[in-house]
């Protein structure tokens, strides 16, 4: 299983590609961690109100304290999945993850404002585009300054 498999695991639930690296800890940790918060900010509930379109039904449910924490728990579970199995040895590698993680948690804090996007869900998801970019251009100019240096 190579570096990309486990990182698609870990997106698919935080915990599993730290699962398959044989970090069994790590990785019921971030089980644990993505469950209680998910519980907590009534995630799932949020979801489904959301594709239903039903945002007022989301907005009711929703608990931001706790799903401000989710945008870092994932997008670290998945660098760290990612990292284990041999993944991200280039410099500044890990600058697309820390920027989706920003950029969608900025995301979830103005998707309660942005009432041309429905519902809670989709700004968030939307905003892992720009954190892409800006991560990986990021780390492209790092690595050419450190190039020069």
């Amino acid at each position: 299983m190579d570096a990309k498999e486990k990182l698609f695991w870990s997106i698919a639930l935080p915990g599993f590609g730290q699962l398959l690296n044989k970090k069994y800890v790590k990785g019921l940790v971030f089980i644990a961690l993505e469950f209680i918060v998910n519980v907590m900010s009534r995630f799932n509930d949020v979801i489904i109100a959301s594709f239903h379109g039903n945002m007022e039904m989301a907005m009711e449910q929703v608990n931001f304290q706790w799903l401000l924490f989710y945008p870092c728990l994932y997008f670290f579970a998945m660098w760290d999945a990612y990292k284990d199995a041999g993944g991200g040895k280039e410099p500044y590698s890990f600058m697309p993850f820390v920027f989706c993680a920003y950029f969608v948690t900025v995301g979830t804090i103005y998707s309660s404002k942005l009432t041309f996007l429905p519902g809670i869900i989709w700004l968030p998801m939307l905003c892992v585009i720009p954190g892409v970019i800006v991560g990986l251009l990021l780390k492209i100019i790092l690595n050419k300054i450190e190039k020069k240096a």
